[in-house]
């Protein structure tokens, strides 16, 4: 009796490869299906190793520097910057870009604000905080200064740089670092 065979085969039962079928169908199909969703969440990101990245427009689309120097002197243009935080470039009277943008983002509850050009603030509407061309407070709630970015031409294009030294505008370490 030793040298037979066990009566027990090793193969997979009916239900077993129907339930195998039954998965690798139900995975071939969600896995593709949530991908893309799963994609949309992850914000796609051409940085460098200094943090900086290249201006673009609400669509994702690059900026050509000739297309904001167009502007009129003083104009701030609104773009999105580091991390996707609408940010204002200035340009200044001499058809150039002012050295450092001012990002967009409240310091006292992170709203988005309008520049106004008739004060010659930014003013956020949610709360009241108002803040001088530079970006220093004039009015709370709002505890700090907004924050710098660097703004620097890179060919054709707007390249934004993290501000990493002293602010300007204190002389002192920035908040945000």
């Amino acid at each position: 009796m030793e040298d037979s065979f066990s009566i027990d085969s090793p193969s997979l039962s009916r239900r077993q490869l129907l339930n195998f079928l039954t998965g690798a169908v139900v995975v071939s199909t969600v896995a593709p299906a949530l991908y893309p969703a799963a994609k949309y969440f992850v914000p796609p990101r051409k940085v460098e190793e200094d943090g900086s990245l290249l201006a673009k427009d609400i669509n994702g689309n690059l900026i050509p520097v000739s297309q904001l120097l167009a502007e009129e002197p003083g104009t701030r243009a609104l773009v999105a910057g580091l991390a996707g935080e609408p940010t204002y470039v200035t340009i200044k009277e001499d058809d150039a870009l002012h050295p450092w943008g001012i990002v967009d983002n409240c310091t006292h509850l992170g709203c988005t604000f309008p520049w106004n050009e008739n004060d010659a603030q930014f003013q956020c509407p949610c709360h009241g905080s108002r803040y001088d061309s530079e970006g220093r407070v004039v009015r709370g709630p709002a505890p700090l200064p907004l924050r710098l970015i660097h703004v620097q031409i890179d060919g054709k294009y707007i390249r934004l740089v993290p501000w990493t030294e002293l602010d300007p505008r204190t002389g002192e370490k920035p908040w945000w670092m």
